[in-house]
């Protein structure tokens, strides 16, 4: 697919159905502008809406940093109506992670911090370099995790740990991210973004239909009683019985070759 050029982020094909995306600030540690809100929301938006041939993606960050958070020198002198106006456009574009139909990994190659690891909460799962440090610190500057930090951080890794993080505003490592179920996989540096790459290869090559089923049910699975997330797990297994790439799996595991999947 052919996507615009943007200012604040960097967009790279790994194959047709690979996407590697990247926070391009790093003068400034990526932190969160306008301008990068409304790219990030402009560029998951057209994913969502049509994809192409791209079945899975990667975030990470330019430079040392994947995100530091919102930029506080563009906040310093907005009135409450143009920060409300501002965060209003921040949580369209957290939303428009959360809400792709696409599997997008978290590469956190460095700080992530208050919305930058909002961003990485709001991805499916976390790749993170050894050396990553992560907080969500907003408290200790008058306001709150606002890009459903206090959502996604809590379903990670529960009440009681999300208390304790938010409320001190504690940085923690990857290690214990890693340790407490927040981070899927601690990688060295040199080796994180290769290393999530080959995981979003591994997905784009099963049948694109059925990740995406897959990925739904899970996220509002959770949401549901046990037995309301079966009938709607069931729902979405339904609707992959009568579609070209079931029976192409089908005849391709009998013939034992590659399967060529059509997305239909």
């Amino acid at each position: 697919m052919t996507l615009p050029s943007y200012s604040t982020l960097e967009v790279q094909h790994h194959g047709d159905d690979v996407l590697l995306l990247a926070f391009n600030r790093p003068a400034v540690l990526n932190a969160l502008s306008t301008q990068m809100g409304a790219e990030v929301f402009d560029l998951f938006t057209r994913l969502t809406a049509d994809a192409g041939g791209v079945r899975a993606a990667v975030l990470t960050g330019a430079g040392k940093a994947f995100c530091a958070g919102g930029d506080l020198k563009e906040r310093d002198a907005m009135t409450q109506a143009q920060w409300q106006v501002q965060h209003e456009l921040f949580e369209r574009a957290f939303a428009s992670i959360m809400e792709c139909p696409l599997p997008v990994i978290a590469a956190v190659n460095g700080p992530a911090f208050g919305g930058g690891l909002e961003f990485a909460l709001c991805c499916d799962f976390i790749y993170a370099a050894s050396s990553a440090r992560m907080a969500l610190p907003e408290v200790k500057v008058g306001i709150m995790p606002g890009g459903c930090g206090t959502q996604n951080l809590a379903r990670a890794v529960g009440e009681r740990r999300a208390k304790e993080l938010v409320l001190s505003g504690r940085p923690f490592g990857a290690e214990e991210g890693y340790a407490w179920g927040l981070i899927n996989k601690v990688c060295e540096p040199e080796a994180l973004v290769t290393e999530a790459i080959a995981t979003a290869r591994a997905i784009a090559d099963n049948a694109p239909l059925s990740v995406r089923q897959a990925k739904k049910s899970i996220h509002y699975g959770l949401q549901m009683d046990l037995l309301t997330g079966y009938r709607f797990e069931i729902e979405a297994y339904n609707r992959l019985v009568d579609t070209e790439d079931r029976r192409e799996g089908v005849r391709a595991f009998n013939e034992k070759r590659k399967p060529q999947w059509q997305g239909r």
